[in-house]
């Protein structure tokens, strides 16, 4: 994946926080651009002429011939890519992309990459604090809180992000070490023409992943592409030869890894079979990126 060229003419679609770092990793690196955003008074206004007064911005209907000025167009993931402005201007030829997927282009650390319907965030927080537990000098972020391209840094070993469907949308190639869908149901259906067009969006998340982590128990979480890469999986059920899951000894459930026990499932800080989901799904991540198994479930 080749880093930005710097001669080219960029325009910044909507000014909320992922748009600021957008700004500030744009300003940082000498590229020409220009904002614009439908609201006519976005959140990031006054900070972008405080702190960049000379970059044009426009507030208000996005005007086509303006957009086309760009080469490419890095719009944020509250606007919908089927907005007429931005549909017209890449049919006549300008780029659409996003944060995430500048991002994985100058990430020099391994990226665990989770999206999902639900419990991402709590994952995510989850694999955050194994991997810090761990001694790993780690990135948490995207979604949630920390933009993604804020993150960016030669110190960090390790990025976790958690990353939405609007997101995903705009990433051509994350590129992520581990990469997973936790969960599929019907969600933001104002946003999507149905389940399928939901269910696509989410499984961008795998494009160019070098393993994956599957739920055993929900058939929509498996790759639609990157068939062959190594698997891990996670479930309510009993483990399988590469996966986590529950099993019962003598009328007590433990979290387990293919034939061990790892921990009783008493023992965990919170309650409920889909906290026990969540803590297996953050095992096989963290495990599939090398996390030794005292640090993660010291975590639990």
């Amino acid at each position: 994946m080749s880093l930005i060229v710097s001669d080219r003419f960029r325009i910044v679609v909507g000014l909320g926080k992922s748009g600021m770092s957008l700004v500030r990793f744009l300003a940082n690196r000498g590229v020409s651009f220009a904002v614009a955003d439908t609201r006519e008074n976005p959140p990031e206004l006054a900070t972008l002429r405080r702190d960049y007064p000379q970059v044009e911005v426009r507030c208000g209907e996005l005007d086509v011939d303006f957009l086309c000025r760009a080469d490419e167009l890095y719009v944020s993931p509250g606007l919908a890519l089927a907005t007429p402005a931005l549909q017209q201007a890449h049919a006549r030829g300008v780029k659409l992309s996003g944060d995430i997927e500048l991002f994985a282009r100058y990430a020099k650390a391994p990226v665990i990459a989770i999206t999902g319907s639900n419990a991402k965030s709590t994952v995510t927080t989850l694999v955050g604090e194994m991997a810090a537990a761990a001694g790993k000098r780690v990135a948490v972020g995207g979604n949630l809180g920390t933009p993604a391209l804020d993150l960016l840094s030669d110190d960090v070993e390790l990025y976790v992000m958690e990353l939405s469907s609007f997101q995903l949308e705009t990433t051509d190639q994350l590129n992520a070490e581990v990469a997973t869908v936790l969960n599929i149901s019907e969600d933001h259906m104002d946003r999507y023409s149905g389940l399928p067009a939901y269910h696509l969006a989410k499984h961008r998340i795998f494009r160019g992943a070098r393993q994956v982590v599957v739920n055993r128990q929900d058939a929509l979480s498996r790759p639609l592409i990157g068939e062959g890469l190594p698997c891990w999986t996670f479930g309510l059920n009993k483990p399988d030869f590469h996966g986590f899951g529950l099993r019962e000894e003598s009328g007590e459930k433990f979290l387990a890894f293919q034939f061990d026990n790892l921990m009783p499932v008493s023992e965990l800080k919170v309650r409920g079979a889909h906290n026990q989901a969540n803590a297996l799904a953050a095992l096989a991540l963290g495990h599939a990126v090398g996390l030794p198994f005292d640090a993660m479930l010291a975590s639990l």
